[in-house]
């Protein structure tokens, strides 16, 4: 099956954090105030077009959410920031709650759309209908996804398949003229 006969068969787009949404990197700063009281400040850059898309997405009637293995304050702020239907956090086994999410949305695996980027993301990227990873991924990632995007972790990989979707689907161009038309 194409890319293109896949991606006319999602409803739901579901993506890990780390790597994807940002470009991996994750910054700790103290400051003169906090050193030695307490934890770090967390900071994380994430691409404001792939919270764009996110959103119109979610709009549309898509399922839109979150897998990731960490716990931070800062990705569960962006993922309420972006009204996402849902976000785990801390996830061991990411495959438990991507089938908790095709239970609770009645979903089959090639009505989900994937985006991990490493180890942890394989055994999703195995079962779903269209799975995904950025251009920076590793090699033995890329070997088990149906797209690896032309851009890198951070960078608007979620644009990037969101664009993708929309477009094969019809809808991307109603999305342009919806704000054409504003």
């Amino acid at each position: 099956m194409t890319i293109s006969e896949k991606a006319k068969k999602i409803k739901a787009v579901v993506f890990d954090i780390d790597g994807v949404m940002t470009d991996g990197r994750i910054i700790y700063e103290h400051d003169a105030k906090s050193i030695g009281e307490g934890q770090p400040r967390e900071i994380k850059n994430f691409n404001v077009k792939d919270g764009f898309i996110a959103v119109q997405m979610a709009k549309m009637g898509y399922i839109v959410g979150a897998i990731t293995g960490r716990d931070s304050a800062v990705v569960r702020h962006r993922s309420e920031e972006l009204k996402l239907t849902f976000h785990y956090h801390g996830s061991k086994r990411k495959t438990e709650h991507y089938d908790k999410i095709k239970a609770d949305y009645q979903l089959k695996d090639e009505e989900i759309a994937y985006i991990g980027d490493d180890i942890p993301d394989l055994g999703v990227l195995t079962k779903c209908g269209l799975s995904v990873c950025p251009a920076d991924a590793r090699e033995y990632i890329k070997q088990h996804v149906d797209y690896v995007t032309t851009a890198k972790g951070g960078k608007g990989v979620l644009r990037e398949v969101g664009d993708l979707i929309l477009e094969v689907q019809g809808k991307l161009d109603e999305l342009i003229k919806q704000y054409i038309e504003e």
